[in-house]
């Protein structure tokens, strides 16, 4: 892979891989990290790269893997040193689906507390489902691309999608009801 195809690739699919390393690791600092490995990485395995096939479900599933290696990393680190965790910075730009001139401060207000508990809630999920959820939700894949991301059938991939949506209905249930 030269400079060209390295620009070209970083061009046509950077914004939805940064993206994705975002709500991966839902920290600014650590997504940056991610997303350049995965691209550092991409240049490592360029020939396995095909442009004829996907390369933006080839690079998720790098960054997928990259991902796991680091939580597996560090939860072997915790279990020999623990050390206390530091609050994350969860400043992830929030997603406006009203504009000002439309919509009611209340509105306004009640879509973001509405995403928030969203997002809360797939952050409690564990990772078999919040990947899937994520690459289908964030980076808009379809389930065949989330199945070959992740080297998986289709079918286990719509379970974990339904299980995934399952639980966030219900954890989203139970906080209306605890109000």
């Amino acid at each position: 892979m030269d400079y060209a195809e390295l620009e070209s690739l970083v061009r046509q699919h950077g914004k939805a891989v940064y993206g994705f390393c975002l709500r991966l690791t839902a920290s600014p600092a650590d997504a940056e990290d991610l997303y350049q490995e995965t691209f550092l990485k991409a240049v490592e395995l360029c020939r396995q790269l095909d442009e004829g096939r996907n390369p933006k479900a080839y690079l998720f599933s790098i960054a997928v893997g990259l991902h796991r290696n680091r939580r597996r990393k560090f939860a072997w680190r915790q279990r020999i040193a623990p050390t206390s965790s530091l609050p994350e910075d969860s400043s992830c730009s929030e997603a406006r689906p009203f504009s000002a001139e439309t919509a009611s401060p209340e509105d306004i207000f009640l879509s973001r507390e509405r995403a928030e508990g969203i997002r809360t809630a797939a952050e409690a999920l564990g990772d078999r489902l919040r990947i899937p959820l994520y690459l289908h939700y964030t980076a808009e894949l379809s389930v065949d691309e989330i199945a070959a991301t992740l080297g998986i059938p289709a079918g286990t991939v719509k379970s974990r999608l339904h299980k995934a949506r399952k639980r966030i209905k219900l954890m989203l249930e139970a906080e209306d009801h605890e109000r």
